[in-house]
């Protein structure tokens, strides 16, 4: 499956031109869209907006879009590889999230902060039914893929176990319900692990 969005990914880098990064620790343009891309679904990929990392750690832009998705290439400055796609309504809560990070605020206090920021109306809550892809696994810069597994979350503000019939026990190869009846409710899709 990640095989197969390689030539894709190889056509994104083939039209993106060519840039330099200041640092060594940040992979180069080229390679954080192919990253991106990894996470697609491939009906999305050739008009996502791709972010990524500059050599100072923010977020930027590395090819604008021209459809509701956004790529988002896998933080350097983590230990293990994740790069996901994510539907543009989400952008303002995963942005903010990286903001919240920046300032060493930590996951729960990200979730809680976002949550009261969403309830207050200073903050877009992600449309019903988002979604995201997250491709978890591992990076080979030599030939530009990864290995991995695709996880889904579908995004559902305010939506409980009661008002989707949906498990809040985590459901290997199922969906269940993750952070119901807050603003950031999502329904969670993870495949079966290898055996």
């Amino acid at each position: 499956m990640i095989m197969e969005r390689l030539p894709l990914a190889l056509a994104a880098l083939a039209i993106s031109g060519s840039w330099s990064c200041a640092s060594p620790q940040v992979a180069n343009p080229e390679e954080q869209i192919a990253q991106a891309l990894a996470a697609a679904p491939e009906d999305k990929a050739e008009g996502a907006r791709i972010l990524g990392y500059a050599a100072d750690g923010s977020v930027v832009e590395l090819r604008p879009g021209s459809n509701d998705f956004i790529c988002l290439a896998s933080n350097p400055a983590r230990e293990t590889f994740s790069s996901s796609c994510y539907h543009a309504s989400l952008e303002p809560y995963f942005a903010r999230g990286r903001e919240l990070d920046a300032e060493g605020a930590t996951r729960d206090e990200r979730y809680r902060i976002r949550y009261e920021e969403m309830d207050a109306g200073t903050l877009a809550k992600p449309v019903m039914s988002a979604a995201q892809y997250i491709l978890d696994g591992s990076w080979d810069p030599e030939s530009n893929t990864a290995e991995g597994q695709v996880r889904w979350v579908i995004y559902v503000p305010g939506a409980t176990e009661e008002t989707t019939g949906l498990s809040i026990i985590p459901q290997e190869g199922g969906p269940w319900i993750m952070f119901p009846g807050t603003p950031g409710a999502h329904i969670m899709i993870v495949p079966p692990g290898d055996e």
